[in-house]
């Protein structure tokens, strides 16, 4: 009886082995909502997700249910979005939700974040790669229908801010089947005809399936390949699309988009003007402070009196001349002293005032001799005295006796 089980060890067992499963750690659901009941104290979200022939149950904590963007009732069609479990105390298995959509909705914005993860490891989003808009552009791209509210949006708007910029439109289709395409198209001809400043790509709000066109992988592509700075201007301030999140500069709507490309043409009339007077000023100034260095420089005495200057700065190199002749003399002087000196001491350790005082250079061959032991009887040596040299022959040698201590 060693192999039975008891109720909890047997749940316990099961729910490890749904966890344990990694296709059921992340999951999509489409179904139908029923015996939806919300526990207010807790926030958590108990539900029972259907079709026509199954049901599951599913629980949503508040952590998850405080994310919704939508409020959930029975008989809604949602997908969902989370893991496989079982809750041990019911032995009942269910999934717990971390997210949930309404279904049209739920498919649009799964497509929706599926390309947006893949574009983004790709670096298409990358803040680094957008450019800067031009300060005064001359010509204005528009990619976007030539029906819409949007170019008459953007037209009227750049008119009455900017009216030297020139706009050319192309036209494309802003949504159903092939409008991506399209919009892709018209930002690649903008871009190898380099016709155009800026452009401004974008249309009206509307759903989410009529802004799809703007989700389009092709047309985020062509937006980060073109080298003229885009401005994605789609639907409402709510709306966001790919489009936007490819471009340079995202604006909340087209006539934002317009407002952004070109600043109003008064307020730079009115910037002209202040430069033009502070550009004024700065001369005036400029040319008060020249004069008043030329008047300094007319009324100097080097101008007015050349002959004194000259004057000054000989009396100033006699000076100098002097200064020079009297280090020269001192340093002349003390030298011919330090020579006197030096000559002193050189001739009282001369070899001949040594001669002088009666004694005599022996050598024999040269060599002079310091030792008896280096002649012998009959060699002939010559002695150097003050006043000459004597040939002489050794008769005898007596070698020193050195005394016994």
């Amino acid at each position: 009886m060693s192999d039975i089980l008891t109720v909890s060890g047997l749940n316990l067992y099961v729910k490890t082995l749904l966890e344990s499963d990694r296709n059921l750690r992340s999951i999509t659901l489409r179904g139908e909502i029923s015996n939806l009941r919300a526990d207010r104290r807790s926030g958590h979200i108990y539900l029972v997700l259907k079709d026509e022939r199954s049901s599951i149950s599913a629980v949503m904590f508040s952590s998850s249910a405080e994310r919704l963007k939508f409020i959930p009732d029975d008989g809604m069609k949602v997908i969902v979005k989370g893991r496989i479990s079982l809750y041990e105390a019911a032995g009942k298995y269910q999934i717990y939700v971390s997210e949930m959509l309404p279904e049209g909705e739920g498919e649009l914005s799964l497509a929706f974040e599926r390309l947006k993860n893949k574009l983004a490891a790709e670096g298409i989003f990358d803040e680094r790669h957008k450019k800067a808009l031009p300060l005064y552009p001359k010509r204005i791209g528009v990619v976007t229908s030539p029906q819409g509210k949007a170019i008459e949006d953007i037209t009227q708007t750049l008119k009455r801010r900017y009216p030297v910029g020139e706009i050319i439109l192309c036209p494309a289709a802003v949504q159903g089947e092939g409008a991506g395409r399209q919009l892709a198209e018209g930002i690649r001809r903008f871009d190898r005809l380099k016709c155009v400043d800026v452009i401004i790509i974008g249309r009206g709000g509307g759903s989410a399936e009529e802004l799809w066109a703007f989700n389009d992988e092709e047309l985020a592509r062509a937006v980060y390949d073109c080298e003229i700075p885009v401005v994605s201007a789609v639907g409402h301030e709510t709306d966001f699309t790919i489009c936007d999140l490819a471009a340079d500069v995202r604006a909340s709507t087209p006539t934002a988009g317009a407002e952004l490309v070109a600043g109003e043409m008064s307020s730079m009339l009115s910037t002209l003007a202040y430069s033009h007077r502070r550009i004024c000023e700065l001369m005036r100034s400029r040319l008060r402070h020249e004069r008043q260095r030329l008047d300094i420089i007319k009324n100097a005495r080097v101008l007015r009196s050349p002959l004194e200057l000259v004057s000054l700065r000989k009396n100033e190199l006699d000076v100098l001349n002097s200064r020079l002749l009297s280090v020269y003399s001192a340093r002349l002087s003390k030298g011919r002293h330090d020579i006197a000196l030096i000559s002193a001491k050189l001739d009282a350790l001369s070899p001949l005032k040594v001669l002088g005082r009666g004694y005599s250079i022996a050598k024999k061959q040269n060599n002079v001799l310091r030792s008896v032991k280096s002649v012998k009887a009959e060699d002939n040596i010559e002695l150097i005295l003050q006043d000459g040299e004597l040939k002489c022959s050794v008769l005898e040698i007596k070698e020193k006796k050195h005394e016994q201590d």
